[in-house]
């Protein structure tokens, strides 16, 4: 009996020490893929220049064959979008939905698929021609869901859409934030989808913008997560060190209005361009990346404190046909160069 008691306290202490072992605060840091450049490495060169980097996630914003073939057989989890002109289609013929599940994901099960966003920024875009797809992204999100359903892939990928910081109304402070009376007729509705089937609301977060469009009104520390920044937002029992995640609960603060308490928030695109205007600089631009790779990896936000946060950095490549030609803000938030120079050092390790 002794040794039978031995024997079992020692399987128990080797698995306590198994369990000790297995990371409890594994950060999950992307890269988003665009392809607005027509200078731009081929995909094949870009999966190694991933796998090289260290970079274990991707953002598409569309289904690229060449990009899915080259993918084959990595470890890089990838979310693909439904680009926003499909949107209608979807929307009106499920079966427009089947054969794109059928075309672009069944033919690749060794690729890990993790999210599909459908439509990218359509709600309160400030762009009359995607406002006018408001009223698509719910049905064509139901039909995907249905699509990938019907071959028992709903679990392993989820469906949701991309948004934009405009969708909330007033978002200072964090606590008070909601959708805007023109966003909530369709967020309301797609809230209660993504809470339904476990899918996380998926949101481009940028300080940058709020930095440059308040004009001197935001501390440039606060808004780069520099730790010796001395500003700190108080918002009732929470403490804000930084403006991206006072910008995470935001949208948090706004989910839980509308019964979302149980939804996440994925960061789909995060940057600081490099050049086009005074705040747009190299040491800026490089300040702000490896800050926030380094916070994924920290306890959450003040309103999820613990939860990992899933972040997607915008973007691997400076993309020469990006924006409008006055827009060289837009050309200038690669990591990379085209000829595969990193624009500034990060480190994602």
């Amino acid at each position: 009996m002794a040794l039978v008691a031995i024997q079992l306290l020692l399987g128990v202490l080797l698995l306590l020490l198994l369990l000790a072992a297995i990371p409890t605060n594994v950060h999950s840091i992307g890269v988003c893929y665009g392809m607005l450049g027509d200078n731009l490495p081929q995909p094949s060169e870009v999966i190694k220049m991933y796998q090289s980097n260290g970079i274990t996630a991707m953002r598409i914003y569309g289904p690229n064959k060449d990009v899915l073939e080259a993918l084959r057989g990595t470890d890089i989890q990838v979310m693909v979008g439904v680009p926003n002109q499909d949107l209608r289609s979807f929307a009106s013929d499920p079966s427009a939905a089947v054969s794109w599940v059928e075309t672009n994901v069944l033919p690749y099960s060794d690729v890990s698929f993790r999210y599909i966003a459908v439509g990218n920024e359509v709600i309160s875009n400030a762009e009359p021609t995607a406002r006018a797809d408001e009223p698509y992204v719910l049905p064509a999100m139901e039909n995907v869901y249905a699509a990938l359903s019907s071959v028992d892939l709903h679990r392993q990928i989820k469906v949701s859409t991309a948004v934009f910081q405009r969708v909330l109304g007033k978002s200072f402070p964090p606590s008070v934030t909601e959708f805007s009376s023109e966003a909530a007729a369709y967020m309301v509705p797609i809230v209660k989808f993504l809470a339904d089937k476990g899918a996380p609301l998926l949101a481009n977060v940028y300080t940058y913008f709020p930095y440059i469009y308040a004009k001197g009104q935001i501390d440039i520390g606060y808004a780069l997560f520099k730790p010796e920044s001395p500003v700190v937002v108080y918002d009732e029992q929470y403490q804000y060190h930084n403006l991206f995640d006072a910008s995470v609960d935001a949208f948090y603060a706004a989910l839980e209005k509308v019964g979302g308490g149980n939804v996440e928030v994925v960061v789909t695109e995060s940057g600081w361009p490099s050049k086009g205007d005074d705040a747009a600089t190299l040491d800026n631009a490089g300040t702000y990346v490896q800050n926030l790779v380094r916070h994924v990896g920290s306890n959450g936000t003040p309103r999820r404190p613990g939860k990992t946060i899933e972040a997607y950095i915008f973007a691997m490549f400076n993309e020469n046909q990006k924006g409008k030609p006055e827009e060289e803000t837009e050309r200038n938030f690669g990591l990379f160069y085209p000829d595969q120079s990193p624009v500034y050092p990060i480190n994602f390790n």
